[in-house]
């Protein structure tokens, strides 16, 4: 399986750039740049609709530092309370007949 191209923020609007200023036909850029045509036609409708906001980043939001924290912190409590539950389950697995 091919690894999907990733292309840095600078890239795409340069990219959409080229297409407005150039006067180059919009395949013969993407060939150029090594960009599947409909991939740089998705840009520039993107940087249309969203102007400034348009490639901010991959999309998922990265947690705060407080809320990975407070993740952490819950996730040792529970696997500590799952130790605990393991433990119990043994000892009255052993006392069963």
């Amino acid at each position: 399986m091919e690894k999907r191209q990733r292309f840095s923020a600078e890239f795409k609007r340069e990219a959409i750039r080229l297409v407005q200023t150039s006067g180059k036909p919009s395949a013969t850029l993407a060939r150029e740049l090594g960009v599947p045509r409909n991939r740089l036609y998705k840009w520039v409708q993107d940087a249309e609709k969203k102007g400034g906001q348009a490639f901010r980043g991959s999309g998922r939001p990265k947690a705060s530092q407080d809320e990975l924290a407070a993740l952490k912190r819950e996730l040792a409590r529970v696997k500590e309370e799952n130790e605990i539950l393991k433990k119990a389950a043994a000892y009255f697995a052993r006392e069963l007949p």
